[in-house]
This record gives structure tokens, C-alpha cells and sequence, in this order.
């Protein structure tokens, strides 16, 4: 049975989670998605400044990466590199389905929520976003990436004013600062309201990124 107590890991069918319950009503609640290698751990350093009356949910990715952790798409000889639409879309839908699944069952009611990804976790938040946006009411992407083939699913106006904030490193070795650009390009094409922060960091959000997160989130959940 689930507690109520701050930011327990759970379990939910064959779904591991962590999850900070909000205080009082609950006017934003919260979706975050780690990265390659990951687990539901990962994206606590994210929410250390995100206003206590916004829920949080931090699933672990359902497939086993090789080197240990966890990753949001099944591993198979020719699979590697940036992963595209099609090797997202089932994770994309399964993380919906554990959320409209789990979520009456604590006596929450979503229709809409708010979305934060680092990495492959930012790629997979993405994915969702284009895919159902009408379920997102904010994304977060840091140090991320378009998923291949996502041109083919954004509309012109598909992401209308839907607020999103992009954080990347120049030094960024694992995911070049090209493919940021290449993200806000799209997004703001299809018509969402993006913030972007570049800095001279690697693959982490820097400190002046951060600041601009905490920021976003504060003006979004404060």
C-alpha cells in the first residue's frame, strides 16, 4: 500500500517509483525521467527546489541497461545511438498507462501534468510531449535530444504556447550542443514557447542553468 510520506520509493504492477506526495491540494504534479543508465533515484538532485505543493513522480525505466542501470528503450543488436520515434513510442505509452493507472489509486486525478527529462530521459520526454500534447501542460528537457523521425509527428501549431525550457552544455560530449538547437528549431516551429539556457558545461546542467529551472519551475508551480 502506498504512504503518504516525502519521496518513498514504491512500487505499482511492475513499475519501481519514487514519489514525494504534494502538501496540501496538489496544483502541479510533476513527471521526471532519467536518463541512460539511470534509475528512479537519478532526478531527486532536480526537485530539490520545486515548491512542496507540486507532486512528484520519478519512475525507474523499464528496460536493463548493459552497463547496469536502466534505459527507456529495449536493447538490440543495431539499436545504438540516438534513439528515434519508434524506438521511444512504446515506453512513451507505457509510462502514460502506469500513470493512468497508479494515479486513481492514490485518489489523484490527471488530465494534465507537467514533464521534466534529463538526457535519454529528455528525449523520451519529448517524444511523449509530440505524441500526446494535450496530457502536458510544461516540459523541461536537459542536456536532450530530438528523437529521430519526430519532424515527421510535430504540427505547426501542435505545441502552441506550451511553455518548455531547454538547458545544454557546449562541452557536452555525449550529446552534442547541436542537437539543443536542433530540439528549440523544432519546437518552436511547432509553435511552443521556448526558454533556452546554453552554458559552457558538459553533460549536466550547469549552475546557471539550474538557476533558470528553478526559475521556470517556480513560475510555473509557485
Amino acid at each position: 500500500m502506498l504512504t503518504k510520506t516525502d519521496a518513498e520509493i514504491h512500487e505499482f504492477r511492475d513499475w519501481v517509483f519514487r514519489y514525494r506526495p504534494a502538501q496540501g491540494n496538489p496544483a502541479h504534479f510533476l513527471l521526471m525521467l532519467h536518463g541512460w543508465t539511470g534509475d528512479e533515484n537519478s532526478m531527486w538532485y532536480f526537485a530539490r527546489n520545486i515548491p512542496k505543493q507540486t507532486a512528484i513522480l520519478a519512475p525507474r525505466a523499464p528496460y536493463s541497461a548493459p552497463e547496469g542501470g536502466y534505459t527507456w528503450r529495449s536493447i538490440s543488436p543495431g539499436t545504438w545511438g540516438y534513439p528515434t520515434m519508434d524506438e521511444l513510442r512504446p515506453s512513451a505509452e507505457a509510462v502514460l498507462g502506469f500513470i493512468d493507472g497508479w494515479a486513481p489509486s492514490i485518489g489523484l486525478d490527471l488530465h494534465q501534468f507537467d514533464l521534466a527529462g534529463f538526457s535519454q530521459g529528455a528525449a523520451l520526454s519529448l517524444a511523449v510531449t509530440i505524441l500526446h500534447p494535450k496530457s502536458i501542460r510544461s516540459l523541461t528537457v536537459v542536456s536532450g535530444f530530438m528523437p529521430g523521425g519526430a519532424d515527421a509527428f510535430l504540427l505547426p501549431a501542435g505545441l502552441d504556447g506550451k511553455p518548455v525550457f531547454v538547458a545544454h552544455g557546449k562541452q557536452d560530449d555525449m550529446v552534442p550542443v547541436e542537437k539543443a538547437r536542433e530540439a528549440v528549431y523544432l519546437l518552436e516551429k511547432s509553435g511552443a514557447r521556448v526558454t533556452y539556457c546554453e552554458s559552457d558545461g558538459g553533460h549536466r546542467a550547469s549552475k546557471e542553468c539550474l538557476g533558470g529551472m528553478d526559475k521556470f519551475f517556480k513560475d510555473r508551480f509557485g
